[in-house]
């Protein structure tokens, strides 16, 4: 096909093809700017564009995991606070029980001593019918409140910590005197150091089980943000280099327009060949 035709201007056709595809360049860089993605849309690589919303599908489903571990962190740290009011108020009811056994105490001593103890054990039921979180309570009497704890995105793992009643009612505090008018004895006083130590244990439990949430929230953490890292690296945009090819490609348009204007005047130009 001749180039001198005013039928067909074969420049441009050219100029015009390289302008469209400058032009289509210049509109996928500035939406890489706009959205920071160089990857925004399953067309723009499928492959990849798949691998990463499967990806951000987990980094939320680990924002689920994260809210289950705090909740059980916080339930357990209201039975762990109320735990320890327990064990002190038992080591007073010892103190009491223990003045209690002195010989010789008048009648008005052993009143105010037994009101005294009598108050501290009522106040152990007032205590662990407040500790409860969300409506979770792990020491209140007959409760079967507990704490199961996502440990995954697939629902398959948890981490358990069990209820333990500290009631005056449950098997922790019940051997305990209701009273000391009725006197004390050794075994008395033994009974309470073994409720002590039953609430020492369970404590202990209870501590166990938060360490166990602290650890697994904070890998839980760390997971998460190398998912996202690792998203990052697939789709995030070079804003540094994608600046640099918006201004190359700002210059290259500009030379297309020029093409295509100097391509537009060749027909006119061979009008002069018949003058």
């Amino acid at each position: 096909m001749s180039l001198n035709s005013v039928n067909t201007n074969t420049g441009a056709m050219i100029a015009l093809q390289s302008l469209n595809a400058i032009n289509s360049e210049y509109a996928q860089v500035q939406r890489r700017i706009a959205t920071g993605l160089k990857i925004s849309s399953a067309k723009d690589n499928p492959a990849i564009w798949a691998i990463a919303q499967n990806m951000r599908s987990e980094s939320k489903s680990l924002d689920a995991v994260k809210s289950s571990l705090q909740r059980g962190q916080s339930i357990v740290d209201t039975a762990l606070t109320a735990g320890e009011s327990i064990s002190d108020i038992l080591s007073q009811m010892k103190e009491k029980a223990l003045a209690a056994t002195e010989s010789g105490l008048t009648t008005a001593t052993k009143q105010a001593l037994n009101d005294e103890y009598v108050a501290l054990r009522k106040q152990i039921d007032t205590i662990t019918l407040g500790a409860s979180f969300d409506g979770v309570n792990l020491i209140s009497a007959g409760s079967t409140g507990k704490i199961r704890a996502l440990a995954n995105t697939k629902a398959s793992a948890n981490i358990d910590i069990d209820h333990i009643d500290l009631s005056t009612t449950g098997t922790a505090i019940s051997s305990t005197l209701t009273g000391l008018l009725g006197g004390v004895g050794s075994s008395d006083i033994a009974a309470i150091d073994a409720a002590i130590q039953r609430v020492s244990s369970a404590l202990s439990k209870f501590g166990v089980g938060a360490k166990s949430l602290d650890r697994h929230l904070e890998m839980s953490a760390k997971l998460q943000d190398t998912i996202d890292a690792g998203i990052g690296n697939l789709v995030d945009a070079d804003l540094g280099k994608e600046s640099a090819r918006l201004k190359a490609l700002e210059v290259k348009q500009q030379l297309a327009i020029q093409a295509l204007r100097i391509a537009n005047q060749t027909p006119s130009l061979l009008l002069s060949l018949f003058r």
